[in-house]
């Protein structure tokens, strides 16, 4: 008997995406399937994709995009091309698509009920999906299996990630299951999802004690709150930092000052490192993606609490 919904990870281990990345396969009792994150255009991937729905005699009739990082869609194209599916993703999403999915739309496929969750903040352009019949969340990169997400500026924000972490714990936190982007099955997902919302919670705390000490830098910040991490993380924890002090800034909690002089070589190993030479030639790409690279922090600012 076929399984109702099929893990199959890609071969693609690295720093960003733990043991490599989760394709979802959900089969319908009538023999129709859907894909959800088909992942990196490997072709040994692919065909291992395709050798699945012919083993078990399926035919796919979606491909469903949680998100538009380069480990999570490449695959989708040569995948409805080899099956005739239709791609499904975000309205913002620059992937290659057939059609949008709307916040709350349904997508039917067979007796599979899938329910299209808006959940901006690890991408602006994120969908996470609720599968009705087996009460499942399929949660992309906005819930992991193991360890936390990026949150990193300018396609990452903070505010809208709390938001969606929250609104999943009201709506959805009665799921069964969460099936993640990345890692293990969660089977506690309500417990899950609270450690999600606290940790964010927390490290705003730290964030905040620090700079009641007076006014910090970014790289004085993760040196500070990350002291006991891998150096070869503080590049991440740097674009966490700026995630948040952009939230706060808006809120008018933290005021932040340009300083005027060039930036020296430890802050630029922080906030602009060479990103090959953190993880390597083949992994780069998509550190860069996923920390928002694009986006040079060139300018040294000092950030400071707004006294009452």
């Amino acid at each position: 008997m076929v399984e109702r919904v099929a893990l199959l990870r890609a071969p693609n281990p690295s720093a960003m995406t733990l043991d490599g990345t989760n394709t979802w396969l959900l089969a319908s009792e009538n023999g129709d399937a859907l894909c959800i994150d088909p992942g990196p255009a490997i072709p040994a991937h692919l065909e291992r994709i395709l050798a699945y729905l012919r083993r078990n005699e399926l035919t796919l009739r979606a491909i469903l995009l949680t998100h538009g990082h380069p480990d999570h869609v490449p695959a989708a194209p040569p995948l409805a091309a080899a099956t005739g599916a239709q791609t499904y993703a975000h309205p913002f999403s620059a992937a290659p698509h057939d059609a949008a999915l709307e916040n709350n739309e349904e997508l039917k496929v067979g007796d599979l009920q899938l329910v299209a969750i808006d959940a901006p903040g690890h991408t602006l352009e994120h969908l996470v999906f609720y599968e009705r019949t087996s009460a499942t969340l399929f949660t992309g990169d906005t819930i992991l299996g193991t360890g936390t997400v990026v949150i990193a500026p300018p396609g990452g924000a903070m505010r809208h990630y709390q938001a969606t972490l929250r609104r999943l714990l009201v709506e959805f936190g009665d799921a069964r299951a969460i099936c993640c982007g990345h890692g293990p099955i969660v089977t506690e997902p309500r417990a899950k999802i609270e450690e999600y919302i606290e940790h964010r919670q927390r490290r705003e705390a730290e964030l905040i004690a620090a700079l009641e000490a007076g006014p910090q830098t970014i790289p004085d910040l993760v040196e500070r709150i990350y002291r006991d991490a891998d150096m070869r993380l503080w590049a991440a924890a740097a674009r966490q930092m700026l995630a948040y002090l952009i939230a706060l800034e808006a809120e008018h909690r933290v005021r932040a000052v340009r300083l005027d002089r060039p930036l020296t070589q430890r802050e630029q190993a922080i906030l602009n490192p060479d990103w090959v030479n953190v993880v390597g030639a083949e992994h780069a790409p998509l550190l860069e993606a996923e920390l928002g690279a694009q986006l040079r922090l060139d300018a040294i600012y000092e950030y400071s609490l707004n006294r009452p």
